[in-house]
């Protein structure tokens, strides 16, 4: 890996194999429906320098908002009909939440799909960013949009499995807290599957 190029380990990481993951992954005994249809989703993994290495960008969603509220999520949402792809999606998506133009994103690659127990098959595409830039939240989906150092998401020890009752039954996920921000569930899982792609 070139000293020059900050993002060359994201590159190798993905030019390896992954595997798919799935909000049921520490839920093996769940029971899921044959033949169910998922919607399709995207989100923006995307990646900047920071003063101390490369960092990841997160959102907080509106505490408004009727699904996830609050929530720590990255940019994202369902893949339109007007969506040439996944990756198209993502641009799209992380434009309107964040004001992020497409134009300055180089997009890495994407990791296999992750199945959230909502209902969607949700494609991370992973992004980079030469220089940092200034956000502007969609005030009607986004309280906040902050950074976490990646070195912070690549440390297996900052890793947590917790559980709460859902829909009548007990169900278990991975957090990763930083700071003030409790980063859980969907988003936990996706940044827990580059973890072990780059370990």
């Amino acid at each position: 890996m070139a000293a020059s190029d900050p993002f060359g380990g994201l590159r190798a990481a993905l030019a390896g194999p992954g595997r798919p993951t799935s909000d049921f992954d520490l839920n093996p005994e769940t029971s899921l429906p044959e033949g169910r249809r998922l919607i399709r989703a995207a989100v923006l993994v995307a990646f900047q320098p920071g003063p101390a290495g490369l960092e990841v960008i997160l959102t907080k969603r509106s505490s408004r908002l009727k699904h996830h509220p609050g929530q720590i999520a990255f940019p994202g949402g369902k893949v339109d009909a007007t969506d040439a792809d996944a990756v198209a999606a993502a641009l799209r998506e992380a434009e309107e939440e964040i004001g992020l133009s497409r134009a300055s994103v180089a997009i890495l690659g994407t990791t296999d799909a992750h199945e959230t127990v909502t209902g969607f098959s949700v494609t991370p595409v992973l992004g980079c960013i030469p220089s940092p830039f200034e956000p502007r939240p969609e005030a009607g989906e986004v309280d906040e949009v902050f950074t976490v150092p990646l070195a912070h998401l690549l440390d297996p020890s900052n890793y947590r499995i917790e559980g709460r009752r859902w829909r009548g039954q007990w169900r278990r996920y991975y957090t990763v807290p930083y700071g003030p921000y409790y980063i859980w569930g969907a988003t936990a899982r996706i940044l827990r599957a580059l973890a072990d792609r780059m370990a």
